[in-house]
């Protein structure tokens, strides 16, 4: 390998907007998230998964020619 070509390595800290820390290699030495796994709603167990206007029923209403097709032929 080449000297002197290589970003410097630093033992990182990670800080959450929620508090949370975390050590981690990087090339920054500080690092600022506003989320991470201990604050994720997917992590959490917390999320919830809305229809947001009926985007599921527009779909079907809009490919329901094409599946009634499909069964006559």
């Amino acid at each position: 390998m080449k000297n002197d070509i290589h970003p410097k390595y630093f033992e990182s800290t990670i800080k959450c907007a929620c508090g949370n820390a975390l050590q981690a290699g990087s090339t920054k030495k500080d690092i600022k998230v506003e989320i991470c796994s201990k604050c994720h709603p997917f992590f959490t167990g917390k999320q919830k998964l809305i229809d947001t206007g009926g985007r599921i029923d527009r779909f079907r209403k809009k490919y329901a020619k094409f599946q009634n097709q499909e069964k006559t032929t």
